[in-house]
């Protein structure tokens, strides 16, 4: 039985929530947008460039979606994937005529038609509060079938207070070891002013 003395519980507005959309749209309508690099960064360009073949690919939390862009201008199946209306707006305006699946659903339900290659991590897991990041791990692993792989940059330092939240590497261990395998690890040298210094390039194989 609740304590009739207890003071009442204070829920935040949706718009100060990350976990809700309505967070993202607000900032990605008023243009208030310091994680959006404007650009391909290179461990991306570079890794993308290194593999054999076109991998069947989604980018969750795409944002205005420029990894995407590239990957279409190299003919690689691609799903931009966010859960803001107002961000897949803006990512349909970059996009153009762009061959992606741009999807505007949530990454913890969405069903995709099938298994996904690569899923690529940029300022998608630091956007997430830590009362999800279990949820993140164990939704990755069911998306990327054996073989597969994550790749991407993580931000890595204690930051509890975010957007962006820092997360530890014995953290990221935590979440991820149980079903992968690191098999890349470097630095990141053109990290944005918001990641600089706290970001490390990684790859990540499905067991």
């Amino acid at each position: 039985m609740s304590d009739p003395a207890a003071p009442p519980t204070q829920i935040k507005p949706d718009d100060q929530r990350p976990e809700h959309p309505d967070f993202w749209c607000k900032r990605f309508g008023e243009g208030v947008t310091p994680w959006d690099a404007g650009k391909v960064p290179a461990a991306f360009a570079d890794f993308i460039a290194r593999q054999p073949a076109p991998l069947n690919t989604l980018i969750p939390g795409c944002g205005s979606a420029w990894e995407a862009a590239h990957l279409a201008e190299l003919g690689w199946p691609v799903t931009a994937l966010d859960f803001s209306p107002v961000a897949v707006t803006t990512a349909r305006k970059i996009l153009g005529n762009a061959a992606v699946d741009l999807v505007c659903d949530d990454f913890f339900t969405f069903a995709p038609p099938r298994p996904y290659q690569l899923i690529y991590e940029r300022a998608f897991l630091c956007a997430l509060p830590r009362k999800l990041w279990d949820d993140w791990g164990q939704r990755i692993a069911e998306l990327v079938p054996s073989g597969g792989l994550l790749a991407g940059y993580f931000f890595l330092c204690d930051q509890p207070k975010g957007p962006p939240f820092g997360i530890l590497p014995e953290q990221l261990d935590a979440l991820l070891t149980p079903h992968f395998a690191r098999i890349e690890d470097v630095a990141v040298d053109d990290s944005i002013p918001v990641f600089s210094g706290r970001e490390r390039w990684q790859v990540w194989l499905r067991r």
